[in-house]
């Protein structure tokens, strides 16, 4: 049985699919009774509903359980404290693979929430489990997800120079990455970047975006202002990670090397053209 936590938020979803679709079994380890009848639906065989700070409710998740993934909540300020007492759960039920969801280059201290997933990692090569690093980049899906307002409005918006290039991935191709060194003894104690083919700025994406829809898209950039007072309701620990990540991207974007996702795959990773034509095509 496979564990994966953080399971009713998109990655989680993608990752249940992609085990489902391999006939692994998989535990999801969720927060509310909503979220457990999602992760049914993507593929999870059983659910425990909790709190990944409580050291009963991770116990319970635990039990039974030869692998865990860990994904931590999004922008999450006590990360570290997170990842210490899921680590210290999975060593107490005899985990014997502990796959940690980071991101690229966590080593960017300029950015909050990388730096506090590199404590994480840190925490994991001390755990003397056997494990595995997944470090992906942002996600194509960031952007596809928002196509009805894109397409509506004519155009995109970032709040970061539009000439950054960023190797933005396919979730689908992470979740299958995932499935696989889940499901090989192949990837054990490595650490595996996960970007997508292209490096690409917003001029790019958004004429792909063009092609997809059969419709003109441009890309603006938004103040960073701007971008804060549209989202007033998020935790402060959140925002000001954001924005220290789009002061980032604005100066250096982010790239990464496919090599490492095409080996895992056996296959070229997905374009941002392509995965938009499979949704919006």
């Amino acid at each position: 049985m496979i564990l994966v936590t953080g399971a009713g938020g998109k990655t989680g979803r993608a990752l249940l699919a992609a085990l489902a679709g391999r006939g692994l079994p998989a535990r999801a380890f969720v927060r509310s009774a909503e979220q457990a009848a999602s992760a049914h639906a993507a593929g999870a065989v059983e659910t425990v509903t909790g709190d990944l700070m409580n050291p009963g409710n991770l116990a319970r998740a635990c039990a039974g359980c030869n692998q865990l993934y860990l994904i931590c909540p999004n922008m999450h300020p006590a990360e570290e404290s997170i990842g210490r007492a899921v680590i210290r759960a999975a060593q107490a039920a005899g985990v014997q693979k502990f796959v940690y969801h980071s991101v690229l280059h966590p080593q960017l201290e300029a950015m909050p929430h990388h730096w506090s997933k590199l404590r994480v990692e840190a925490l994991v090569f001390e755990s003397s489990l056997p494990f595995a690093i997944l470090q992906p980049c942002a996600y194509m899906q960031n952007t596809l997800s928002q196509v009805e307002a894109i397409a509506a409005a004519g155009f995109m918006e970032v709040p970061y120079n539009l000439e950054t290039r960023h190797s933005l991935v396919d979730l689908a191709d992470v979740a299958a990455a995932a499935a696989e060194i889940l499901a090989s003894g192949a990837y054990t104690d490595g650490i595996y970047e996960l970007a997508g083919p292209q490096a690409l700025n917003q001029h790019d994406i958004a004429a792909a975006l063009s092609a997809a829809l059969g419709r003109p898209i441009a890309a603006r950039q938004l103040p960073p202002k701007t971008w804060a007072a549209r989202n007033p309701g998020l935790p402060e620990y959140a925002r000001a990670s954001l924005l220290a990540m789009f002061r980032h991207y604005d100066r250096h974007g982010l790239r990464g090397s496919p090599a490492v996702l095409a080996a895992i795959l056996g296959r070229p990773p997905a374009t941002f053209a392509q995965a938009a034509a499979r949704l919006y095509g």
